[in-house]
C-alpha cells in the first residue's frame, strides 16, 4: 500500500505511559502540573478575548439574542462553559482525564469551529492550539485522535470578519497550526484524506492570499511549501508500491474562487474555503475503486503523495484557464503561479529522488504530466520560469534518467537547443538561461557520455550529443562582436565535457585499438539488441554498432534523397538492407531513418507498384494506433511523409493507415472503410480550415452532416465528431512535414507518440568513470571544440579565461594523445603556436620585452611545450610549428644552451670538437649587444644579461623597470617550457612522432642553395641541423628510422656548398660525430655510416681544404676508436681514402699520417679486408712531398712490415680447409699489389725516399718467411714490378736532369743488385718455368742495357764494375745448379746460345771464365 514504515521514518514515537508511573513526568516531556499551567494560561487568554467582545461580556440586552433563552440568562454559552470545564479539570486529583489530549484540545477546537466567534477570538485559540502542538510531549503517538481532531477543526475554521488584518492573521495562523501538525511526531496517524485536506486548506489560502497583503502571500507559500517538503521527505522511508488501487477522481486543485474563511460576506467580499476532506460538491476525493475510501482512511502514504504530486502538476495545466480578479496581486500570474507549483514540485522530486522510481504511479507522472508540461513552460519568455523547469529537469536527470530517456531526448531538442539559439526567435535572457543549464548538465560527468550512448547511438532518436556540442562550440565564438558572458558561460560547459573526457582518462588502463566496424551479413538493423546492459564489453559492442548503423543509414539517406534506387543499392551493399530487398526491411528504412526527403518517401509508399504496395503497409504496420484518437493517429501517420498530390496515392495511403488504425483502435468505427472515409473527411476538413484561398469554411453542422451513414450505415456519435472537428481546427494536420531542419516542437500528438515509445525504447544505459566512448565521442566534438576555445582565448582580455582555455587546450591535448588522435593533436598544436606571437615578432620593435608584457603569448607558449614535453609522441605535422616557435626563440637568444645538446655531452669535455678550442660560455654577461638587438648564439641568460651591463662604449639606454620586468617574466616563461627536454628525451618518443620531428627540422632548415644564404637563413639552418645530430645521438638505437633523412639532408649541404661557410662545417663534423658515436653500437649499419663519409670526398676543393685538418683530426678519433668495428673493405676504403687525401695537404698530413700508422704499426688493424688499401694510402704518404723526407722513409717502413701480416695470414689459412687456396689467392695478390706499390715509390725524385724504397722492395721480394708465393706470382713480380721498374729507373737516368733525380746512379746499382738477388732467390723455381728462357733473357737485356747507359752524359763507372760482377756471379750459380749448360734441354739450344749471345755484349771475357774449356766460343752451338 505505501504507508510510512515508523522503523524507518526518522520519527519517534513516545510509548504511553502507565499514570501510575512515578516516573511518568520526568521521563517525556514537561510535567503534568506544568502542562497544566500551560493549558490554564492558554484557556484564560482565550476567555479573555471573549469577555473583550460584547457578545460574550456577560447577560445583556446586547448578548441575550445571542443565548438561547432568556430564561437562561446569567448562563454562561456552551463555548465559554466548555472553557471553564477544562479550566477546574486542569488540577483536578483524577489524572484520568488530564492524559487525554483530545479533552483538552476540545474547548479549544471548537471555538475554531464555531461561526459565532470573530477573528480575534479564533486568532487566540489557534495560538493555543499551536503552542500545545509544539510542546514536547503534548502529544504522544497514541493521541492520534488529537491530531486528526486539530485537522478537521482548523480545516474547517469558521469566523467572523471584522476587519482585513484580523483575518490575514487568523488565516497565518491557520496555517502555522497546520504545519505544526504535520510536524508533529503524531502526525503518523493522520490518513491520506487529512493529508491531502491540509494541502488543500493551505493552498485555498494562497489562492485567497492574492487579493491580501503581501506578508500572507509569502507566509502562505512558505507554509505551503514546507508542507511538501514534510511529506515527500518521508519517500524515501515509504515500502515499495505494489498493486495499488486506482486513487482519486477529479482534482485536487480545482479551486473556487468565490470561497473563502468566514460565514459573514462582509465588504471586503470574503467567504469560507471549503476543504479536500468534504463530501459532496465541496470534496474532490471520490473513489473509483470500491475499496478507495479505505485507501484514504488508512494512515497516510503514497496515495496523498500520488494525489499531491499530481494536484501540483494540475497547478501546471489550470494555469492558462485562470482569470486575474481586479483585486489581484500586480505580480503577473503567468509567471507567478507556474514558478509557485514548479518550486513545490522540484521540493518534492528534491526529496523523493530514487525512491520515485520505487512507486510506478508517481513515476508515472513524472514521465507524462509533469514533463510534458515542462516542455509547455520550458519555452516561456519568463527567465524565471525556464530556470526553475531547468532545475527540475536537472533534478530528474541526476535521480530517474533511467525513466525518463525519451523525455530528456525531447526536452534537450525542442527547448534546450531551442532556446540557446537566437536564430529560433529566444531573447537574450532564454538563451542565457537555456545555455547555463546546459552547463549544469555538462558538470555532470556522465552526462554527454549518456547522452551519446542512448540518443546518438539509437536509431530512433536524434543525435542530442552531437547538436549540443556543436551549440556549444558554436555559442562560444564571438561573431562580429566583443567576447561576452554568454560566450565564456559557453565555453565553460566545453570545457566541462571535456574536462570530463580528461578525467576519465586517468582512472582508465591503456588503450586498445578498436577494430573497425564492419557487418559481414545482413541483419534486420532494427532488431540489434544487447544481451547484458551490466557488462561493458557488451553494450559497448552494442552501441559501436548501434551507431555505425546510424551512420550508414544517414550515409543511405544522402545517396536516396539523390537517386532512390541507387541509395537502397548502398544499404544493400553494406549489408544493411537485404541482397534481395523485402517489403519489411525498406519500411524500417523509410520509418527509422532520419534526414531521409519526404516528397520521395511519400511518392514510394503511393506508388502503384506492387512491392511499394507492400512496403507501404509495412509501413504502416510500424505504428502503434492502440487507444489513439483517429486525428492523432493520422497527425502521427503524415508527419513521416509528404502525403502525394495524386488522388490515387492519396487513396493508397488512407487505405494502409485506416487498415492499422482500425486493428488497433476499433472501438468506435464498425469496419475499415469507416476508418478510411472518417480520414478522407479529415484531411477534407484541413484542407478547408487551413487553407487561406478557401473562403467559406465547414461548419461543425457541415462536417457532421458529412458524416453521416459512413460507420457500416450508421451514424457515429456526434460528440465523437465534434471532438475531430474542433481538434482539426485548432491544430492543422501538416500534410507537407519539416525536412528535418531546425528542432521541432512538441505537439501534443507528439508527446503521445513518444509516451509510447518510451515504453518499447531500449534500456537506459549508465555510463561509469571509464572512457568507452570517448574516442568515438571526441571525434566528433575536436575540431569545432579546438576552434572555439582558440577563437575565445584570442578574444579574452581576462586572465581567469585565459587560465580556462589553458585548461581546455591542456584537456584536448590529453584526450587526443590518450586515444591516438594525431591529428587532432596537429590541429590543437597549429592553433596554440599561432598565439605565442613569437611567428610575428618581427614586427615588433622590442619582441622580448612585448612578450614578457602579453599574458596570453606566455600562456600559449608555456602550453604548446608543455604539450610537446608531455604529448610528443603524438604530436606530427605539428611538429613544423613547435620547431618555427623555437627558432623565433633562438634568433631572440631566449633559448637555453643545452637545447641542442645529446645525452651523452655531459659526460664529454667542453671544448669544440674541431679546434680544441674553449665553447664560449653562454651565461657569459660580456659582449652583450644593444638591447632589442636579437643575438644569434646567446643563452638563456645572456637576454637578461644584456639589460644589467651597462659599461660598455657605446652609449644605451638604461632600461626601465617594467622591462626589466617584462624581461625576467620571458626568462621566466622560457624557463618553464623546457624546451631542452623536447631533444634530449628524444629517444622516449614514438617512432613515427621522432621522425616526424626529424623531418620537421630537416623542413625547417630549408633546402641548401649554392648562392650564399642571408646570416639568418644560414644561422637558422645551422641550429636545425644542430638539433637534428642531437636528435640523432640520442636515438642511436632507432638510428635506421632517421638515417635516410638525415643523410640526405647532409648531402645536400654538402653538395650545394661552394665556399667554407658554418652549415657545412656543422654538417661534415656532425656526420663525423654521428659516425663515431654509433659504430661501437650499429656493427649492422657500420657500412652504411662510413660510407657516408664518402661524402667527405665530393666538398668542394675550397671547402675540403679549409676543415681538411680537422677532418683528418675527426677521422683519427674515429679509426683510434672503432677500428675492431670496421670490417669491411667499402668501410676501410672510405677511410683510407680520407687518409689519403690528407697527404698532400700541409696541416693535415702528419693527423693522417698518425692514424695510418695506429692502423698498419704491427698489423694491429691490418685484416684482408683493409690490407691493399692501407698499402696504397701508405704509398701517397710516401709519395708525399708535404713534410720531413721522414715520414716517406716512415711510410715505406709500414709497407714493408706489412708483410709480416701477409706471412702471418698464410700461415694461418693451412687449416682453412677446402678454402685455403682461395684465402692463398688473395694473399698472393695482396703481395702482389704490395710490391707495385713499393714500385711507384723507387721512381720518387728524392734520392733517399727512391733508394729507401729499393731497399724495401728488396725485403719484400726477398724476405718472405712463410708466405707462400706460386711461381706464377714471381712471374708476375718480375713482368709488373722488377722489369718495368729497371725500364723507369734507366729512362728516368737518361732523360731527366741531375737537378729533378739526384744521384740516379746510386739508385741505379741499388736497383741491379736487386734484380740479381732476387732472380738467384728464386732461380730454382723460375727455372722450371717454361717461360724461363723468356725471363732469363729480360734480365740479361736490362744489365746489357745499364751497361751502355749514359749517366750525366757519359756511362758509368760503377755500373760498368758492378754489372758483369753479378753477371759471372749469376751464370756460375746457373752453372752450378745446371741451368745454364752446354746442350741444355731446358728452354732448348736457343738458351744457350742466346745466352752468351748477350754476354758476349756485356763482357766477352765471361764465357771462358764461367766454363773453361778448349772448344767453346761465343756465339758457337754444340
Amino acid at each position: 500500500m505505501g504507508r510510512s514504515r515508523l522503523q524507518n521514518s526518522g520519527i519517534n514515537p513516545i510509548e504511553e505511559e502507565s499514570p501510575d508511573s512515578p516516573d511518568a513526568s520526568a521521563s517525556s516531556g514537561p510535567s503534568r502540573a506544568s502542562l497544566a499551567c500551560v493549558i490554564n494560561a492558554e484557556v484564560a487568554a482565550v476567555l479573555a478575548v471573549m469577555r473583550r467582545n460584547v457578545r460574550w461580556g456577560g447577560a445583556g440586552s446586547g448578548a441575550a439574542r445571542y443565548l438561547p433563552s432568556a430564561a437562561d440568562d446569567h448562563l454562561d454559552h456552551p463555548l465559554v462553559q466548555s472553557l471553564k470545564s477544562l479550566r477546574g479539570q486542569l488540577f483536578s486529583r483524577d489524572p484520568a482525564h488530564f492524559l487525554d489530549p483530545a479533552a483538552y484540545l476540545r474547548p479549544f477546537l471548537d471555538v475554531v469551529r464555531s461561526d459565532e466567534t470573530g477573528a480575534p477570538i479564533t486568532g487566540v485559540a489557534l495560538s493555543a492550539v499551536y503552542k500545545i502542538l509544539t510542546l514536547d510531549g503534548a502529544l504522544r503517538p497514541g493521541d492520534g485522535d488529537a491530531i486528526r481532531g486539530v485537522v478537521d477543526a482548523v480545516t474547517s475554521c469558521r469566523f467572523e470578519v471584522t476587519d482585513p488584518a484580523s483575518e490575514e492573521a487568523v488565516l497565518m495562523k491557520i496555517l502555522q497550526v497546520l504545519l505544526a501538525a504535520m510536524r508533529s511526531p503524531v502526525a503518523i496517524s493522520l490518513s491520506n484524506q487529512h493529508v491531502c485536506t491540509v494541502v488543500n486548506t493551505c493552498f485555498r489560502v494562497v489562492h485567497q492570499a492574492g487579493t491580501k497583503g503581501e506578508l500572507l502571500q509569502r507566509v502562505s507559500r512558505h507554509t505551503m511549501h514546507e508542507l511538501v517538503r514534510c511529506i515527500f521527505s518521508l519517500l524515501p522511508y515509504v515500502a515499495e508500491s505494489t498493486d495499488q488501487p486506482a486513487l482519486l477522481n477529479g482534482e485536487m486543485g480545482a479551486v473556487d474562487k468565490d470561497q473563502s474563511f468566514g460565514v459573514n460576506h462582509a465588504e471586503n467580499g470574503n467567504g469560507n474555503v471549503g476543504s479536500l476532506g468534504n463530501s459532496g460538491d465541496d470534496g474532490v476525493l471520490g473513489v473509483e475503486t470500491p475499496n478507495g475510501m479505505r485507501v484514504m482512511m488508512e494512515p497516510y502514504g503514497i496515495p496523498c503523495m500520488v494525489e499531491i504530486f499530481h494536484f501540483l502538476c494540475s497547478l501546471l495545466n489550470i494555469v492558462e484557464h485562470m482569470e486575474m480578479s481586479p483585486r489581484m496581486n500586480p505580480i503577473a500570474l503567468d509567471e507567478d503561479v507556474p514558478l509557485f507549483a514548479l518550486g513545490l514540485i522540484n521540493s518534492a522530486v528534491e526529496l523523493g529522488g530514487p525512491s520515485i522510481r520505487k512507486h510506478p504511479k508517481l513515476l508515472s507522472l513524472i514521465q507524462d504530466e509533469l514533463f510534458r508540461n515542462l516542455m509547455q513552460f520550458g519555452l516561456s519568455m519568463s527567465p524565471l520560469i525556464l530556470s526553475m523547469v531547468c532545475s527540475i529537469v536537472l533534478n530528474l536527470y541526476h535521480h530517474l534518467r533511467t525513466e525518463l530517456k525519451l523525455q530528456l531526448e525531447a526536452f534537450f531538442s525542442c527547448v534546450i537547443l531551442r532556446l540557446a539559439q537566437s536564430r529560433y526567435g529566444a531573447s537574450y535572457h532564454q538563451q542565457e538561461v537555456a545555455m547555463e543549464a546546459l552547463v549544469d548538465f555538462c558538470r555532470q560527468k556522465t552526462f554527454m557520455p549518456e547522452m551519446y550512448a542512448n540518443l546518438d547511438c539509437d536509431i530512433t532518436c536524434s543525435n542530442v550529443f552531437e547538436d549540443l556540442a556543436n551549440l556549444l562550440s558554436k555559442s562560444a565564438f564571438p561573431v562580429n562582436c566583443p567576447l561576452s558572458s554568454m560566450h565564456v558561460l559557453a565555453l565553460d560547459g566545453l570545457i566541462a565535457v571535456i574536462q570530463g573526457m580528461a578525467d576519465r582518462i586517468g582512472t582508465a588502463p591503456p588503450r586498445t585499438e578498436q577494430a573497425p566496424l564492419e557487418l559481414a551479413e545482413y541483419t534486420p538493423f532494427w532488431t540489434v539488441k544487447c544481451e547484458d546492459y551490466s557488462d561493458p564489453e557488451e553494450w559497448v559492442k552494442f552501441v559501436r554498432r548501434r551507431k555505425y548503423i546510424k551512420r550508414r543509414l544517414m550515409i543511405g539517406a544522402d545517396h536516396f534523397n539523390r537517386d532512390p534506387k541507387k541509395g537502397l543499392e548502398f544499404l544493400q551493399g553494406t549489408h544493411l538492407l537485404p541482397e534481395k530487398l523485402d517489403p519489411q526491411s525498406v519500411a524500417c528504412f523509410f520509418r527509422y531513418t532520419a534526414g531521409l526527403d519526404k516528397n520521395l518517401v511519400g511518392d514510394f509508399l503511393g506508388n502503384h507498384d506492387e512491392f511499394c504496395v507492400q512496403v507501404l503497409h509495412e509501413f504502416a504496420g510500424t505504428f502503434d494506433f492502440e487507444d489513439m484518437n483517429l486525428d492523432t493517429a493520422l497527425r502521427l501517420f503524415l508527419e513521416t511523409f509528404r502525403l502525394p498530390g495524386e488522388s490515387q496515392k492519396i487513396q493508397r495511403v488512407l487505405e494502409a493507415f485506416s487498415e492499422r488504425y482500425y486493428e488497433q483502435s476499433p472501438q468506435i468505427l464498425a469496419n475499415k472503410d469507416a476508418a478510411l472515409l472518417l480520414s478522407y473527411s479529415l484531411i477534407m476538413l484541413n484542407t478547408d480550415q487551413h487553407n487561406v484561398q478557401v473562403k467559406k469554411k465547414m461548419t461543425e453542422e457541415d462536417f457532421i452532416r458529412n458524416n453521416r451513414l459512413i460507420n457500416d450505415g450508421s451514424d457515429l456519435p456526434r460528440e465523437f465528431l465534434s471532438e475531430l472537428y474542433h481538434s482539426i481546427c485548432r491544430n492543422e494536420i501538416r500534410t507537407i512535414p519539416d525536412q528535418g531542419i531546425g528542432f521541432p516542437e512538441m505537439s501534443p500528438s507528439r508527446w503521445i507518440d513518444l509516451m509510447r515509445k518510451s515504453k518499447k525504447t531500449s534500456k537506459y544505459i549508465i555510463c561509469d568513470s571509464r572512457p568507452f566512448l570517448d574516442h568515438d565521442m571526441f571525434a566528433i566534438m575536436s575540431g569545432p571544440t579546438i576552434a572555439a576555445i582558440s577563437v575565445v582565448f584570442d578574444y579574452a582580455e581576462q586572465e581567469e579565461v585565459f587560465l580556462t582555455c589553458v585548461d581546455g587546450f591542456l584537456a584536448v591535448a590529453k584526450i587526443s594523445a590518450y586515444h591516438h588522435l594525431e591529428d587532432v593533436l596537429d590541429d590543437l598544436v597549429v592553433s596554440l603556436c599561432k598565439f605565442t606571437t613569437l611567428l610575428s615578432t618581427s614586427l615588433v620593435e622590442e619582441p622580448v620585452t612585448a612578450f614578457g608584457d602579453d599574458m596570453k603569448a606566455r600562456l600559449a607558449t608555456e602550453t604548446v611545450f608543455n604539450i610537446a614535453n608531455r604529448y610528443g609522441d603524438f604530436i606530427r605535422t605539428g611538429w613544423r610549428n613547435v620547431l618555427d616557435c623555437i627558432l623565433r626563440l633562438h634568433k631572440l637568444g631566449l633559448l637555453p644552451a643545452r637545447v641542442a645538446s645529446d645525452a651523452a655531452d655531459d659526460s664529454e669535455v667542453a671544448s669544440d670538437p674541431v679546434h680544441g678550442k674553449p665553447v664560449p660560455n653562454s651565461l657569459s654577461t660580456s659582449h652583450i649587444p644593444a638591447m632589442g638587438t636579437p643575438r644569434r648564439s646567446s643563452g638563456l641568460m645572456g637576454r637578461f644579461s644584456q639589460l644589467l651591463s651597462l659599461d660598455t662604449e657605446e652609449p644605451r639606454s638604461q632600461p626601465t623597470e617594467q622591462q626589466l620586468a617584462a624581461h625576467q617574466r620571458t626568462l621566466q616563461t622560457i624557463q618553464k617550457c623546457h624546451i631542452d627536454s623536447i631533444f634530449t628525451e628524444s629517444k622516449f618518443l614514438q617512432a613515427d612522432s621522432l621522425l616526424q620531428l626529424a623531418r620537421a627540422l630537416i623542413w625547417a632548415a630549408g633546402r641548401p642553395q649554392k648562392v650564399t644564404n642571408s646570416p639568418d637563413d644560414e644561422d637558422t639552418a645551422v641550429f636545425c641541423l644542430e638539433l637534428l645530430i642531437a636528435i640523432t645521438l640520442n636515438n642511436r638505437d632507432r638510428i635506421v628510422l632517421l638515417w635516410k633523412g638525415v643523410y640526405e639532408h647532409i648531402a645536400n649541404i654538402v653538395q650545394s656548398t661552394v665556399m667554407p661557410c658554418a652549415l657545412v662545417e656543422k654538417a661534415v663534423f656532425g656526420l663525423l660525430r654521428i659516425c663515431q658515436r654509433l659504430l661501437p653500437y650499429k656493427e649492422n649499419l657500420a657500412d652504411e655510416l662510413l660510407r657516408s663519409l664518402q661524402l667527405v670526398l665530393k666538398l668542394d676543393a675550397r671547402v675540403a681544404d679549409a676543415y681538411c685538418e680537422n677532418i683528418t683530426q675527426e677521422v683519427t678519433r674515429l679509426v683510434k676508436a672503432n677500428a675492431t668495428h670496421i670490417k669491411s673493405q667499402m668501410g676501410w676504403r672510405t677511410i683510407t681514402s680520407l687518409l689519403s687525401i690528407t697527404a698532400r695537404h700541409p696541416e693535415a698530413s702528419e693527423v693522417g699520417f698518425e692514424a695510418l700508422v695506429f692502423i698498419m704499426s704491427e698489423g694491429a688493424h691490418l685484416s684482408p679486408a683493409n690490407y691493399i688499401l692501407c698499402v696504397e694510402a701508405s704509398r701517397q704518404f710516401a709519395e708525399s712531398r708535404v713534410g720531413l723526407t721522414d715520414r716517406s722513409v716512415r711510410a715505406l717502413d709500414l709497407m714493408t712490415e706489412s708483410v709480416t701480416s701477409l706471412a702471418r695470414w698464410s700461415r694461418e689459412t693451412r687449416d682453412a680447409g677446402e678454402e685455403a687456396e682461395k684465402i692463398s689467392e688473395g694473399i698472393r695478390e695482396m703481395w702482389l699489389r704490395l710490391v707495385q706499390a713499393l714500385r711507384k715509390v723507387c721512381l720518387d725524385q728524392r734520392e733517399e725516399v727512391r733508394n729507401h724504397a729499393l731497399s724495401s722492395l728488396q725485403r719484400c721480394l726477398v724476405g718472405l718467411e712463410g708466405l707462400c708465393l706460386s711461381t706464377m706470382s714471381w712471374l708476375q713480380a718480375f713482368d709488373l714490378v722488377i722489369f718495368p721498374l729497371m725500364d723507369d729507373l734507366l729512362e728516368t737516368a737518361q732523360n731527366h736532369s741531375q737537378k729533378d733525380y739526384k744521384n740516379m746512379e746510386g739508385t741505379l746499382l741499388l736497383s741491379m743488385k736487386l734484380l740479381s738477388k732476387v732472380f738467384l732467390q728464386w732461380l730454382q723455381e723460375l727455372s722450371a718455368l717454361s717461360s724461363f728462357c723468356k725471363l732469363w733473357l729480360g734480365v740479361l737485356s736490362r744489365m746489357e742495357k745499364f751497361m751502355k747507359a749514359k749517366v750525366r752524359g757519359k756511362r758509368s763507372e760503377k755500373l760498368q764494375e758492378l754489372i758483369p760482377e753479378l753477371l759471372k756471379n749469376t751464370l756460375l750459380v746457373m752453372k752450378t745448379k745446371g741451368v745454364l749448360a752446354k746442350r741444355s734441354t731446358i728452354g732448348g739450344d736457343s738458351l744457350w746460345e742466346l745466352t752468351w749471345l748477350h754476354v758476349n755484349n756485356i763482357a766477352p771475357s765471361l764465357q771462358s771464365e764461367v766454363f773453361p774449356g778448349p772448344g767453346i766460343r761465343a756465339g758457337v752451338t754444340c
